[in-house]
């Protein structure tokens, strides 16, 4: 065979190799993956576990308790107080009395407002903690299914190795081939074996960020990801407008309004309520009727500085709604640019062809068995090989994560949990 052509087959057979990657983990990884069929649908795995999570809990009782200090804002402020005078001296004195402190200043409408407000803001808190659960989850999931193929596939490269250390001591005994290439062959299956041992500590902390979060759901049950995900649906809605109805930046909003409303009850409560008392008894045969009247002087302290204070805490609010929404807005453009690049590789990396790794990896072996490649360019192909394989496996998880923060920074991810609800 000329050079020339041996050449061609030689960069056929790479570029066949290489194009096989997802078709191959298809036919052997079932030990390593369950088959599809079997999984939970992810939509659906998702939402059940952020429903079940102690965070998502823990946010929905504060919910509750927003609820609950909401309903006693808006309760009046004061209660009646029942007085009763009784005294025997020079007369028989006997005097009952009722006196209620009025909410003269409208305290309790402020007070509603600043609680109402608070509520809405737990609300939006709680979305927010909803969605980084769900995406916490996700790349778990993502980290798990792409940790257990470049398992596998770290154990195929030792079984490769170790049959092509194998078959490199046969020919060196038989003396077809040198000390340095059986040296080679040799050091390349004991650098397979560290990278299996690698490769599954990297599993085995994937498995574990899972079940952090599924705790006693079997692996079997545990949801494969579509290697094509489709991308979030972008209505009419401009960014600004996406950007500013996501759950933290509405919660920062809500916060502005919380700070002005706190501002307006600080201001009504340097306004004195008076106390108005209503009296009747006897005093031995005559009758007793009385009506008294009491209003607080704010001469000792005139509250101002509350009100200072709660203006200083608005403007504060104000800054921090300027930031979170800026930051919104440029991680939605960068989460829609990372998607765009890494679902365009994925799919120029699908398009290359969907060739048998097994045929191709025979293929090699057997140019390499009839001398037309050496024992180095045999081995440096194979690693390129299975180097170039983890690289594809690294893109999808890439573009899984991409997909992930887009759908979280373009405010979607709650009606993706949804789905089928």
């Amino acid at each position: 065979m000329s050079i020339k052509i041996r050449g061609t087959v030689i960069f056929v057979a790479i570029l066949a190799i290489a194009s096989s990657i997802e078709r191959s983990f298809a036919t052997e990884g079932t030990d390593v993956q369950s088959p599809k069929t079997e999984r939970t649908d992810l939509a659906a795995f998702v939402r059940d576990i952020v429903d079940a999570n102690p965070t998502v809990n823990a946010a929905l009782a504060a919910l509750d308790a927003s609820w609950a200090y909401e309903a006693a804002a808006g309760r009046p402020l004061y209660n009646p107080e029942l007085e009763f005078e009784a005294e025997d001296s020079d007369s028989k004195t006997r005097a009952l009395g009722l006196s209620q402190t009025l909410d003269w200043g409208g305290k309790r409408s402020a007070r509603l407002t600043v609680a109402e407000a608070e509520r809405r803001s737990v609300e939006a808190d709680v979305s927010n903690v909803r969605w980084q659960v769900a995406v916490e989850l996700l790349s778990a999931l993502a980290d798990y299914e792409t940790a257990s193929e470049i398992n596998f596939l770290a154990a195929t490269r030792v079984e490769t190795m170790h049959d092509f250390a194998t078959v490199s001591r046969r020919r060196f005994d038989a003396g077809d081939t040198s000390q340095i290439e059986l040296d080679l062959a040799v050091l390349a299956y004991t650098q397979a074996r560290m990278q299996l041992a690698t490769a599954a500590t990297g599993f085995a902390e994937s498995k574990q960020s899972v079940t952090n979060l599924v705790f006693n759901i079997p692996e079997t049950r545990w949801p494969s990801i579509d290697a094509e995900l489709a991308p979030p649906r972008i209505g009419s809605d401009s960014a600004e407008d996406l950007v500013m109805a996501l759950p933290h930046v509405r919660a920062a909003q809500l916060q502005v309004e919380v700070a002005s409303a706190r501002v307006s009850l600080r201001e009504r409560e340097r306004r004195v309520d008076p106390t108005l008392t209503l009296r009747g008894g006897k005093e031995d045969d005559e009758t007793l009727v009385g009506v008294n009247v009491t209003i607080p002087l704010p001469v000792r302290n005139s509250f101002r500085h509350e009100v200072t204070a709660a203006s200083a805490e608005r403007h504060q609010a104000q800054q921090v709604l300027s930031d979170v929404s800026r930051r919104a807005y440029t991680r939605f453009l960068g989460a829609q640019e990372r998607y765009r690049i890494s679902q365009g590789a994925w799919q120029d990396w699908q398009q290359t062809g969907d060739v048998s790794l097994q045929s191709q990896g025979a293929l090699l072996r057997r140019l390499w068995e009839a001398g037309e490649l050496s024992t180095t360019d045999y081995l440096i192909q194979l690693r390129q090989t299975l180097d170039t394989e983890e690289s594809a496996l690294e893109l999808r998880r890439a573009m899984w994560r991409a997909w992930f923060e887009w759908m979280t920074a373009s405010g979607q991810i709650e009606s993706w949990l949804g789905a089928g609800s």
